[in-house]
């Protein structure tokens, strides 16, 4: 199974995602880990995003083929960006399940303004991913990350997969 977590900066995607993969032992991949490994920490080039987007993709492909079910989280921000892990999936024949992360407009801003270890992203990154950000299209999980602890979010998207 692929689990996709999408959303804006902030939104405490990559908490909700290492919380599910600690929970739930499956293999957990983060954008923004993949550009610091490959040293593009603060680069945010058309070619450095699709380089990092390819090494996600790569590595995602890898583990669903070894049979391991993996969780990804990015911003997602774009249709073009989730539809070669859609493809992935299909092409993989495992099921494809996403969650979208939210958090109210004050709580974000309040997140990106703190340094974070897992994302550089702050108010100005928030403010240009927020305009151009493309709707997910259904069926999808939206879970409000102010709403409740990380483990209990991860609990919800258990369930959400159909195991609860």
């Amino acid at each position: 199974m692929l689990i996709l977590i999408a959303g804006l900066p902030g939104t405490g995607k990559t908490t909700i995602a290492k919380a599910f993969a600690k929970k739930y032992g499956v293999v957990h991949f983060n954008s923004d880990h993949i550009r610091r490994e490959l040293g593009l920490w603060g680069s945010y080039l058309p070619e450095d995003k699709a380089r990092v987007y390819e090494e996600l993709l790569e590595r995602t492909q890898a583990a669903l083929a070894s049979g391991k079910t993996v969780v990804v989280d990015s911003t997602f921000y774009r249709a073009e960006l989730r539809r070669t892990f859609v493809e992935l999936a299909e092409n993989q024949g495992v099921e494809i399940k996403w969650v979208l992360a939210t958090a109210p407009e004050k709580t974000l801003r309040k997140r990106v303004a703190a340094p974070r270890p897992d994302s550089e992203a702050d108010e100005a990154v928030l403010e240009k991913i927020q305009a151009e950000f493309e709707p997910l299209e259904p069926p999808f999980l939206t879970l409000d990350t102010s709403s409740a602890s990380p483990d209990a979010l991860a609990e919800f998207i258990f369930e959400y997969l159909g195991h609860g």
